[in-house]
Order: structure tokens, then C-alpha cells, then sequence
């Protein structure tokens, strides 16, 4: 147990001071600082670290850990989550739509996760599409307006 803690910390650490790009690259810097593992461990131990993979500054896929800031700090960096990352926002029903760029919807959903915004019981994400579901009473439209007013795009007519 304590090789695979090491293991953990180490992990933790690479990937945050780190721009990894793939399993292999992580095996090879683990296997740097002398942690010789195989892919299927690192798969199994960026789960449970809680690696995500993200757009870095470059535009390309990277390993950066999920965090948890809690709802207060979450939402004063919303706002800028949904400028980044969402192009276009519409409606249906009881769910707004949120489109942005391949493999960008993981962080969008995120935020709004982590921000517990008012109105909001759920998100589901795919590649490039969030769903936003709307609670009872509150309808897909004006869900989706607030977000696009919070992300600085012109709400739909």
C-alpha cells in the first residue's frame, strides 16, 4: 500500500506541474523519477487521483487533476468557464443546450457542477454537448438565456 500512496503523491504532483499528455507519457515520467508501471496502472491510478483530461493553454488534451473548490469559488470562476468554452446555447423544454469545441464539454458541465447555480438539478456532458436540466418551474429557455447572458453570448429569439 504504501508504494502504490508514493505512487498517488507522485502522480498528484506530475500532473500538475506537467503538461501529460497521453498513459504513455505519464508511465515514462513516473518511470523518471523511478516508478516503473505498466498503462493499465496508470489508467486505474489517474481514476483514482482523479485526472481528468483538459484543453491546456495550447489547445491540446492534458491530465489535470479535478478539484473541488466549493461552490463559493466555483462560482466566480463560472463565468469564465462558460466564455472560454461554450459557443452557442439553446432550448428545449426543461434543458439547455450548451455546444463548445471537441472535448470541452467535460469542463463546462464541471463548473456548473461545482458552482451549484440555482435552477439547476443536473448536467450531462458529451464531447462537444452539455445538457442542462432545468428544475420544475423553471423552463429550458430561461436556463439557457442566464447561461448564455453568463457567457457572454446573446440569448436566442
Amino acid at each position: 500500500m504504501a508504494d502504490k500512496t508514493r505512487r498517488h503523491q507522485l502522480l498528484r504532483q506530475l500532473v500538475t506541474e506537467r503538461d501529460l499528455r497521453s498513459q504513455a507519457e505519464v508511465v515514462d515520467a513516473l518511470a523518471g523519477a523511478g516508478i516503473d508501471v505498466h498503462e493499465a496502472t496508470v489508467s486505474r491510478d489517474l481514476g483514482e487521483v482523479g485526472a481528468l483530461k483538459v484543453r491546456g493553454a495550447d489547445g491540446a488534451l492534458i491530465y489535470r487533476l479535478a478539484a473541488d473548490p466549493g461552490p463559493s469559488s466555483a462560482r466566480e470562476r463560472l463565468d469564465d468557464t462558460l466564455r472560454r468554452f461554450v459557443t452557442h446555447v439553446t432550448a428545449s423544454s426543461n434543458l439547455a443546450v450548451l455546444r463548445t469545441p471537441p472535448a470541452c464539454a467535460h469542463p463546462v458541465a464541471s463548473a456548473i457542477d461545482l458552482a451549484e447555480i440555482d435552477h439547476v438539478i443536473a448536467t450531462v456532458s458529451g464531447d462537444d454537448t452539455v445538457l442542462v436540466v432545468a428544475e420544475e418551474g423553471i423552463t429550458g429557455r430561461q436556463l439557457a438565456d442566464e447561461i448564455a447572458r453568463r457567457a457572454g453570448l446573446a440569448p436566442q429569439t
